[in-house]
């Protein structure tokens, strides 16, 4: 099920990117080359921009990358499967729990390991959160980049409670590292249901908030309708997914198409738009956290009417047991040695598990030779390969309109440069 997010004023003639070329200089006009970033609020984070303009018009732009390089992938090949999970929390900063979920069901395909259907379930919970909360940060700060500074105060206080819920279940509000390999780090408390209906209550009165103050606003309209259009072909060929995908009419959504944590048992729908500009990414992304609240409602459901019941796998070879049982077995009390001091070591092969991240595909590869520690992990960052159509939607916009692109793609730098 697919559904076109509204459409609040008349279509516009948008031309596509390709039909915007560079105009002849020789002997006629001189750009000017201009540094953007990397330390500019409204590059989002240490991106830099080398950007070419005939007058404020950008003629050309090059992203320069690497201001945040940290290596987490090598150093992820240094540690064991289970201790390497804290770094895929600082790759996307903004939504730590999906980046730990697609890191654990790919170690948990090349185990063959069964999750208990209470962590799944939790586990669909709590990236729908996530989602609402990281779009929370986008909307903020995006309409902070066109002057509008109430919706940044409005979804930073939705998103606190959000955070407010991370902390409960994990004791950390961003960098939880709360999902495991074979499920949670812990069953989550017993005031965590009546947290969650809290936040789920007001939300959808909330987003109403946030389209009352943009959706129609005329500056807004006017700073986002027709800018930085892409359409479906070209977004396909530079591997553009997520919103800015769905935004150009293609509903492509792995919760949809490459089912996982049994998101096919959930009832919601895949917004799309048509144009594919700033103002349509706007709309697909503020309909999807309405699409997550239905999500987080049913999986609440679920968990309250199945009940208290196992969390981890019962694997001990996978997951340690539990101190109640240390204490009195002298077999657990080894599996806890070897699983801290060691690890597990799952069979030789290699393996991808692939999500739908709040900015697109995001899939983690690993390769294993056996060993406690994997022999290659590399990341398939939603952020770095949606960066790459940021110069073909930018030419022939002006340099103002340069700051709501770069904000309408939502990148995160710590994904791009990891």
């Amino acid at each position: 099920m697919t559904i076109e997010v509204k459409q609040f004023v008349r279509d516009l003639s948008i031309p596509s990117p390709g039909d915007i070329t560079r105009p002849a200089l020789a002997g006629e006009r001189e750009t000017m080359v201009l540094n953007m970033g990397p330390h500019h609020p409204s590059t989002h984070g240490v991106l830099r921009l080398v950007v070419e303009l005939d007058g404020e018009t950008v003629v050309n732009v090059a992203p320069d990358i690497g201001y945040l390089h940290t290596g987490i992938e090598k150093s992820m090949e240094s540690k064991t499967y289970q201790k390497a999970l804290v770094m895929t929390d600082r790759t996307d900063y903004l939504a730590p729990l999906s980046n730990n979920l697609s890191y654990v069901l790919a170690v948990e395909q090349l185990l063959g390991c069964a999750v208990p259907e209470r962590a799944t379930t939790v586990r669909v919970l709590l990236v729908e959160l996530q989602r609402i909360a990281s779009h929370l940060v986008w909307l903020g700060t995006h309409a902070l980049d066109l002057a509008a500074m109430s919706v940044f105060l409005y979804g930073f206080r939705e998103r606190e409670q959000i955070l407010d819920i991370f902390e409960l279940v994990s004791g950390a509000r961003m960098m939880t590292s709360y999902f495991r390999v074979g499920g949670l780090a812990y069953d989550v408390p017993p005031e965590f249901p009546a947290a969650v209906q809290a936040f789920l209550a007001i939300m959808p009165e909330r987003i109403d908030e946030y389209e009352a103050l943009l959706t129609r606003n005329p500056i807004w309209l006017e700073r986002t309708r027709g800018i930085g259009a892409i359409d479906t072909e070209s977004a396909i060929a530079l591997g553009v997914t997520g919103p800015a995908l769905r935004a150009t009419g293609f509903a492509w959504d792995l919760r949809k198409d490459m089912p996982y944590c049994g998101y096919e048992t959930y009832e919601f729908a895949v917004p799309v738009a048509r144009n594919g500009d700033i103002y349509d990414r706007y709309l697909v992304r503020v309909a999807e956290m309405r699409e997550s609240v239905k999500l987080c409602t049913q999986a609440l459901d679920r968990l309250i009417a199945h009940g208290p019941g196992p969390y981890v796998t019962s694997d001990r070879k996978i997951a340690p047991p539990p101190k109640s049982e240390i204490t009195h077995s002298m077999e657990s009390l080894i599996h806890h040695f070897k699983l801290w001091t060691e690890g597990f070591k799952p069979p030789r092969g290699d393996t991808l598990a692939a999500i739908e991240s709040p900015r697109g595909e995001l899939a983690t590869y690993i390769v294993s030779d056996g060993s406690p520690k994997p022999y290659r992990v590399h990341l398939r960052a939603p952020s770095f390969v949606n960066l790459q159509a940021l110069p073909h939607m930018a030419r022939g916009h002006l340099v103002a309109d340069l700051v709501a692109l770069i904000a309408s793609m939502d990148p995160v730098l710590g994904e791009v440069d990891r």
